[in-house]
């Protein structure tokens, strides 16, 4: 029923940035826990940082002091601002829901760090 469109990826260079956006159908950006997730080829999706329906942030070991998330309000959109981005961060990029059920997943956004 919510539908979700990540948008923002691309190709971007070794210690580039890049802002992915999360739109959303329906105002649930607020109501929800809410998490960019990643999955890289052959590798499990891995939630990277979430906001709570307070406010509160947590970010992956992996990504923390990099990438930011953010939202403007309930309608969204919800940001991921990644900076200093590395090679391993190469992925296909995807917002939800942070507990179970999980909306349908969207498309996704392909972030590719190579030089």
């Amino acid at each position: 029923q919510v539908q979700l469109v990540e948008s923002g990826g691309g190709l971007v260079q070794p210690g580039g940035s890049l802002r992915l956006s999360c739109a959303a159908s329906e105002s649930i950006f607020t109501s929800n826990d809410m998490g960019w997730y990643r999955q890289a080829p052959g590798k499990q999706r891995e939630l990277v940082a979430r906001i709570t329906t307070t406010g509160i942030t947590v970010y992956a070991d992996s990504v923390k002091g990099r990438f930011t998330i953010s939202r403007d309000s309930a309608n969204g959109p919800m940001y991921l601002q990644m900076n200093s981005l590395k090679p391993e961060d190469t992925a296909v990029y995807y917002c939800n829901r942070r507990w179970k059920p999980y909306y349908s997943w969207g498309q996704g956004t392909q972030v590719t760090v190579s030089s």
